[in-house]
């Protein structure tokens, strides 16, 4: 019975029975093994590795989401679905060879074990996730089913039901396609690092260090809960992960200095969204984008370093000019921890963002084996402090919290497989590519603002991973068509799809932040939006200035960095109204225009920009100082 209790302590969130926590333990501590073997010796053949993955993910749902309040009922039916699932993948490993040589020529078996899995996959996705995803699934085999009936461009030739069961099951596509791939070969992996760090107290000492160093500053709170997201975030792709880490700690210090409750949850929020776009780990959709892209998960994380300081940078600015605004101050001395003496004591916990760099860009070692030497680093730096020792019940809290936190993902992939299966199979991501590109008028700010607006509205209802999914089989071609680098194009809708956490009305991030401040969680979506409106700015910033992805010579990137830095200084001010004093409506949509004059490259424009921000910067300093004066 103790094992149990400590087995259902350790499902965390989930209320389970003592039937679904034992199986539940057992299932995510072999999840996690499992593919902590694979990060060291190599994945399996494709599709035994990515039969693993759906096998693990759905399972793991099935027991943790209950499918009926009534718990004997419920108890029946989902193991029901657990006996599903391991019946349909079982027959998918162990007919693996079958199922690849008569691809197109399935037999009885293949159609029943077939339909198993996929209903399997969609039912588990509608429980973890919600019903968007699914039901975008099920408009989709529709449309595979009915095309050949639509008039215009939406027409296709039709699928059969071979056509049907090797577009979703039978070839490396649907369920088993990309997606599956990426998330079964690297996502996994890294979320187990994540986890091992977390349960370290990485988090904790992310927090210390940046409430020492920036604690006692004017809003000295909010920008140590920038700095211990951003640190956060390098190593956790998930922003409501992000928020519950730190935000328990910087939120009520946010309020204890004078912060409304909304923005405290609001300011947290957006930082932690950051924790998406931030290298050396970012969002599972990162290690989508690189094997979509065929490029290694490093060059993703190399081109990603640049936007990623801006977007923080842009919040940085915009919570100091919100202190300074409302003379906001900072933690007391006397309460804020010695930062020297919290360097020396946490500081360790820096070196395996520093190793995992190393190991990716340096090295060159693939990405599964990176993560899995720097899981055995955490390890070993864990023994330093008593209070952070990897005991033998913390390494199983880390193979179960790793396991539930990769299951979403997974199980999203797999799901997201069969959207993107029908639209390759039908040939409607040509016939909306060219139809984007005539709506757009051939101008790309407009089909950007498409992009932009479908990559939101996308996220509102799907995880990011199926968001950036989406938009990167839809609407990224037809941005590469109009002359845009691949990579700025698929960044593009990778960066949009994050920040879907922040705007309402389902902004996940927001309302983790609300619960944890007490404050309404739509009041705290909007607030997001608006401390995150820099954040907003920063793809366009890439796409016309591709030195900020390191396109371009040494000094293209350096100039480029330079300007986009005051650039996006002239916009916070714009935006929050304040540089070293209130600054009127019309000098505002001033310093806006100047800030989008230094967006755009080249000389041409960043002289005019930067020219009318600094004469408009010496008016307002000269106005502080006789109002100081006065």
């Amino acid at each position: 019975m103790k094992f149990i209790g400590e087995c259902k302590a350790l499902m965390g969130e989930y209320k389970l029975s003592n039937i679904r926590a034992g199986l539940m333990f057992v299932v995510c501590v072999a999840c996690s093994l499992y593919f902590l073997y694979t990060a060291y010796f190599g994945p399996f053949p494709s599709l035994i590795q990515r039969t693993f993955l759906l096998l693990f993910c759905a399972c793991m749902i099935f027991l943790s989401k209950p499918c009926l309040k009534n718990a004997r009922v419920s108890i029946v039916i989902d193991l029901i679905f657990v006996a599903l699932t391991l019946t349909g993948f079982g027959y998918t490993f162990f007919e693996r060879d079958h199922l690849q040589m008569f691809v197109g020529m399935p037999n009885i078996y293949d159609y029943i074990f077939g339909i198993i899995c996929v209903v399997c996959v969609v039912e588990a996705t509608r429980r973890k996730v919600g019903n968007a995803l699914p039901v975008l699934a099920g408009i989709f085999i529709l449309y595979g089913a009915f095309g050949k009936y639509l008039p215009g461009i939406f027409r296709h030739a039709g699928m059969n039901g071979k056509a049907f069961l090797t577009a979703l099951y039978m070839s490396e596509e649907g369920i088993f396609g990309q997606p599956s791939m990426a998330a079964a070969n690297f996502v996994i992996a890294f979320v187990l690092f994540g986890a091992f760090l977390s349960v370290s107290g990485a988090g904790d000492a992310f927090t210390n260090i940046a409430i020492s160093l920036f604690g006692r500053m004017r809003g000295g709170p909010a920008k140590a809960a920038v700095v211990s997201s951003a640190l956060m975030g390098m190593l956790s792709g998930s922003a409501v992960a992000n928020v519950v880490t730190t935000g328990s700690f910087t939120i009520p210090l946010m309020k204890d200095t004078g912060y409304k409750p909304a923005s405290a949850g609001a300011i947290e929020a957006v930082a932690s969204t950051g924790g998406q776009i931030m290298p050396p780990v970012m969002g599972a959709a990162a290690f989508i984008m690189a094997d979509t892209l065929g490029v290694a998960y490093w060059e993703i994380v190399k081109v990603s370093f640049i936007p990623a300081f801006l977007f923080y940078l842009a919040l940085y600015f915009m919570v100091d000019f919100e202190a300074a605004k409302t003379r906001l101050k900072g933690i007391a001395a006397a309460a804020a921890p010695n930062a020297k003496k919290v360097l020396l004591s946490s500081g360790y916990v820096l070196l395996p963002i520093l190793c995992l760099v190393y190991f990716l860009g340096i090295a060159r070692i693939s990405a599964q084996k990176a993560a899995f030497y720097t899981i055995i680093l955490i390890i070993f730096l864990s023994f330093l402090k008593r209070d952070t020792r990897m005991t033998p019940v913390k390494f199983l809290k880390a193979l179960v919290s790793g396991a539930i936190g990769g299951m979403e993902v997974g199980i999203v992939c797999g799901c997201a497989g069969i959207i993107i299966s029908i639209i390759l199979r039908s040939g409607l991501g040509m016939q909306l590519t060219s139809l984007l590109i005539e709506i757009s008028g051939g101008i790309l700010i407009v089909l950007m603002i498409l992009t932009m607006l479908t990559s939101i509205v996308l996220g509102m209802g799907l995880p990011t991973s199926a968001c950036y999914i989406i938009v990167a089989i839809l609407i990224a071609p037809a941005m590469v068509k109009m002359g845009v680098p691949p990579m700025a194009a698929h960044l593009f809708a990778f960066y949009y799809g994050c920040l879907s956490t922040i705007t309402p009305p389902v902004a996940l991030a927001a309302y983790a932040g609300a619960g944890l401040a007490g404050a309404s969680p739509m009041e705290t979506g909007w607030r997001a939006v608006r401390f995150g409106l820099c954040g907003f700015i920063v793809p366009f910033m890439f796409v016309y200035g591709p030195p900020l992805i390191l396109i371009g010579s040494l000094f293209e990137i350096i100039l480029a960095i330079i300007t986009a830095c005051i650039g996006t200084y002239f916009l916070a001010v714009g935006l929050m109204g304040y540089q070293f004093t209130n600054v009127p409506g019309l000098l505002r949509v001033v310093y806006f225009i100047c800030a989008l004059c230094m967006i755009m490259p080249g000389w041409t424009s960043d002289l005019p920009g930067f020219a009318g921000g600094l004469i408009l910067s010496l008016i307002n300093w000269n106005i502080a100082k006789r109002e100081r004066i006065a």
